[in-house]
């Protein structure tokens, strides 16, 4: 049986006027699955001359990445320090805004300090995807390890917003001796599905950083924040992703107005200081039995 008419004209109307709009909707689904890489990694760069902190005792590092990419990083030593401290950035910065929160670490917090720029951020060659951020993650983990003189597995792995999907991607595959989060997600995905509701974000993202579960396998000590004001990942967010966390020995720190950018109160450098000095103790390394890059003598933390 047919339709009629006016039912036919009708559903070609219609029709005439979704085309373009569904035109329009998957060229926005296309512009998107190809500008991901850059949404999610602005990548501000840095030449040498602005790559500078002249009140941070910092040494300047390049160092190579399993495939040869030469990365940038600062490694800012303390001469006491009570932790050694791998650092992963959020997806808007590079080391050299983080003077500022490396400064504090080593004054306040007492601890020796590594962060590192990911491919094609700072100095550091390349274009980032999660993979090989994860991979680098590792080699900046040995690095800073030898540098320090310390085991891989007495490393602290701290990460802040896209940084805490890096530090929880290597702290559920490798050991380290703490984690800690700041303003991190439950799933990259589930973040971009939060700002995008209306596009496929599900489907379409190479990136995905699926945290909530990775940090499932975690069985270490966690210290974890998160701003209740938080507009970029939502407080609820992090919060589930706390509760995922595999570890007996963790902590939540509620930041009541902070949102995404807020420096973090500081009560939450006091808790840092707990958190640390309750770690389990760094065993002895022998000298001889570390390779300190550079030549430089291996040190040990308190």
């Amino acid at each position: 049986m047919s339709l009629p008419s006016p039912w036919r004209s009708g559903g070609r109307r219609a029709w005439r006027i979704a085309r373009p709009l569904l035109a329009i909707y998957l060229t926005v689904v296309l512009m998107f699955a190809l500008l991901e890489r850059l949404l999610v990694y602005p990548a501000p760069r840095l030449d040498g001359a602005d790559c500078v902190a002249a009140d941070l005792p910092y040494e300047d590092v390049f160092f190579a990445a399993e495939d040869g990419t030469r990365l940038h990083g600062w490694y800012v030593p303390h001469p006491q320090p009570r932790a050694v401290v791998l650092f992963a950035h959020g997806n808007g910065e590079n080391v050299a805004s983080l003077a500022p929160l490396l400064r504090l670490l080593h004054d306040r917090v007492a601890v020796t300090t590594f962060a590192w720029d990911y491919r094609g951020y700072g100095r550091s060659g390349g274009k980032p995807h999660e993979e090989n951020l994860l991979s680098d993650a590792r080699t900046a983990q040995r690095w800073l390890a030898a540098r320090a003189g310390v085991r891989p597995e007495d490393v602290v792995v701290y990460g802040r917003s896209l940084g805490g999907g890096v530090a929880v991607g290597l702290a559920s595959q490798h050991l380290v001796r703490g984690l800690v989060l700041e303003r991190t997600f439950a799933g990259l995905v589930e973040t971009a599905a939060h700002h995008f509701p209306w596009l496929p974000v599900r489907w379409l993202m190479k990136n995905r950083f699926p945290s909530i579960e990775r940090i499932a396998s975690y069985r270490g000590p966690l210290l974890q924040s998160h701003g209740t004001a938080d507009e970029v990942v939502p407080f609820d967010m992090g919060r589930r992703l706390f509760e995922a966390a595999g570890s007996a020995n963790k902590r939540f720190i509620t930041c009541e107005g902070a949102d995404h950018n807020c420096p973090q109160p500081d009560d939450f450098y006091d808790a840092l200081v707990e958190f640390l000095d309750s770690l389990p103790p760094v065993a002895d390394v022998a000298l001889a039995e570390t390779a300190a890059p550079n030549g430089h003598a291996p040190r040990n933390p308190r």
